[in-house]
């Protein structure tokens, strides 16, 4: 899978969760600076994520995953690495 669809596809998931979120905004998104991002969105997020990509990331992981930079990078690392 190439970055390129790596990043579409994790567009689609986060405006799935933030969908008040602008194509930009969901670029930038940090969980610290998107207010509706608190424990429930993660959780979602990380359920759509996982369903997204057929991949099992758990709570604990996702707690390090908490801007959509981060969130790219590890799944670029996974899927293009693995």
């Amino acid at each position: 899978m190439s970055n390129s669809d790596i990043t579409s596809r994790l567009e689609t998931c986060f405006a799935a969760v933030f969908s008040d979120l602008s194509p930009e905004q969901i670029r930038a998104a940090q969980a610290d600076q998107v207010a509706a991002w608190d424990s429930m969105a993660t959780v979602t997020l990380m359920a759509v994520v996982n369903e997204e990509f057929g991949l099992d990331l758990d709570l604990d992981q996702m707690e390090s995953l908490l801007s959509f930079a981060a969130m790219r990078s590890e799944l670029e690392t996974r899927l293009t690495n693995g």
